[in-house]
């Protein structure tokens, strides 16, 4: 019979090690292929991001003299908040009911418009077609499920005035009635910027996808528009504008009124309250550009673009002073 000798603990080290050293390597590998398909697939979260800036000293920032605050969102979950944010402007809600509605979508959804949830919850407020909110189709619509949102909160006698986890409480029901208060602070920075009581305070690196590259199209932006703020936010005659010489090639404009009635009577907006209708299209505009390959934003002398954020910006014939608000698309 041959005599086995045994290996040695060297050796039976070494070939550990070497195991070890091979495994990490086919980590790193995976990690790697990984990384490579998100980039060559468009990932929104690797390739772009939005940000939320409040100078100190204002309401969004915090305290009084405060320090400036941000808050760091992807370009999806930007989107979304700007759609809310405009169905909450559309039903006439006051800026507080938009940070409820806010605050409570970054709980239940990270603000994505999720397709699952605990039983059959769905969509960006997780609402549940079993409990009469809505078809699942609906509730997987954003406009239709911040509308929903906001109904039920309109009914809520001095919302307002309660702390925000128990207003989101008490038309949201959750098992966790103190979960939205985390994301207050959050939530209302974001809602100071997309209501446009602070101005250029919302900038988004557009993503570097095949669709955000393609040319815009006016149509899809103007309704878009209609679904989001509704059928006012257009001139009554349809006649908003698309700037720009004729052809494949011209640069075509959405030049959008910023003049909004006031929810009451429809009596004339005072100078303020256009500019802060203004900065909420322009900032809704920055917001949805991604994905409707909006590539310059024009309003009151400050101007976006894609990749560089807001600057101001006073050239010969921009029409920066004459109440309208221009969405340039890619072209």
């Amino acid at each position: 019979m041959p005599r086995t000798t045994p290996s040695s603990p060297s050796r039976v080290h070494g070939r550990r090690r070497l195991y070890q050293v091979l495994a990490a390597f086919v980590v790193l590998a995976a990690l790697a292929g990984y990384l490579a398909v998100q980039y060559l697939s468009g990932s929104r979260d690797l390739l772009s991001g939005c940000e939320v800036r409040s100078p100190g000293g204002t309401e969004g920032g915090g305290a009084e003299g405060g320090e400036e605050r941000t808050y760091a969102l992807g370009v999806d979950q930007a989107a979304n908040a700007a759609t809310i944010a405009a169905v909450g402007a559309a039903h006439g809600m006051p800026e507080r009911a938009v940070a409820i509605a806010l605050a409570t979508a970054i709980q239940e959804s990270r603000l994505r418009n999720i397709d699952y949830g605990d039983r059959d919850s769905l969509g960006l407020f997780q609402q549940r077609p079993s409990q009469g909110w809505g078809t699942s189709r609906q509730i997987k619509d954003p406009v239709y499920a911040a509308g929903k949102f906001y109904e039920h909160l309109a009914k809520i006698s001095g919302y307002e005035e309660l702390p925000l986890t128990e207003a989101a409480q008490r038309v949201q029901r959750s098992g966790f009635p103190e979960a939205y208060a985390q994301h207050e602070p959050d939530a209302i920075l974001l809602a100071s910027a997309l209501t446009g009581r602070i101005p250029a305070a919302l900038n988004c690196a557009a993503p570097v996808t095949a669709t955000a590259a393609a040319p815009g199209d006016p149509d899809r932006l103007r309704a878009e528009l209609v679904r989001d703020f509704g059928k006012g936010v257009l001139p009554a005659d349809g006649a908003a504008e698309t700037a720009g010489a004729a052809g494949p090639a011209a640069t075509r404009t959405v030049v959008v009124p910023a003049h909004a009635a006031t929810a009451d009577d429809g009596a004339a907006a005072d100078a303020t309250t256009d500019a802060r209708r203004g900065w909420e299209l322009a900032h809704w505009a920055v917001a949805r550009a991604g994905g409707l390959s909006v590539d310059r934003v024009d309003w009151a002398g400050q101007v976006w673009t894609a990749g560089t954020g807001w600057r101001t910006e006073q050239t010969e014939g921009a029409e920066t002073d004459t109440g309208e608000v221009r969405m340039r698309l890619a072209q």
